[in-house]
């Protein structure tokens, strides 16, 4: 079973569950999908009605601690640690895998002095450890690791959720895109045309050339000829006085 697969299961799991509780009751199905150890998808739990509501309670806390686990890092929660719920040790280990992903989406050579100061990590076995036992292993990612030039060179990631304002920058990024390629099409196209005009230019010379090539021979053909004899009979009169002379 393919990740995306795996995530579906669990996303519908934790969606109807928040679907059928209110209140305090939420808490521990936030802290129950932000400790799993194979869910990294939160906008559909989030999106819940009941989920929602939880802003501006007294649980409302927990609700931006979802929100951190949905777009933020192990450094957004170290910055905002004091208004926010304490992390038991699956949380951490989860925050720290969603960093990774956060990392692997704009650079796909992640140097090891930038990971181990993101994920407060001491040493590049430690490091290391982390990127296959807890990155790797757990499907969400793929990539090197690279010890000579002390580097992760990523070949895949998992998405993360689109953080607020994303959707809008990818769809202008896409119509940009689109347009581009249009103009670019629109030029293949007369490029397509202009070549296949110069063909037919070049067959319509050729053959002009094979015309007046046949012209020729066939004018060469109608030419007099003139016999071995008539012309070799200068050469046998010479010789014939050469032997008088003798």
């Amino acid at each position: 079973m393919d990740i995306e697969q795996k995530q579906a299961e669990f996303i519908e799991y934790f969606v109807k569950k928040a679907e059928s509780l209110k209140g305090g009751s939420l808490v521990s199905v936030i802290v129950e999908a932000t400790s799993h150890p194979s869910l990294f998808a939160f906008s559909e739990i989030l999106s819940v009605p009941s989920i929602s509501e939880l802003q501006g309670s007294e649980y409302s806390a927990v609700l931006d601690l979802l929100r951190l686990f949905a777009h933020g890092s192990w450094n957004d929660y170290k910055s905002n640690a004091n208004c926010l719920p304490p992390l038991g040790p699956d949380q951490v280990r989860k925050l720290k895998q969603l960093t990774v992903l956060t990392l692997a989406e704009t650079n796909k050579i992640l140097p090891y002095d930038q990971l181990m100061q993101q994920l407060d990590v001491s040493n590049v076995r430690e490091l290391e450890d982390f990127l296959i036992n807890e990155c790797m292993y757990a499907g969400i990612v793929k990539g090197k690791l690279d010890q000579w030039r002390r580097c992760f060179e990523v070949l895949f990631a998992a998405g993360r959720d689109l953080r607020p304002g994303q959707l809008d920058n990818m769809i202008q990024t896409l119509s940009t895109w689109l347009t581009t390629s249009d103009n670019l099409l629109l030029t293949i196209q007369d490029k397509i045309r202009w070549a296949d005009t110069m063909s037919e230019l070049d067959k319509k010379h050729r053959k002009e050339i094979e015309d007046k090539v046949e012209e020729v021979k066939k004018t060469i053909k109608k030419l007099p000829t003139v016999s071995r004899a008539t012309w070799t009979c200068e050469a046998t009169r010479r010789s014939l006085s050469q032997n008088l002379v003798e």
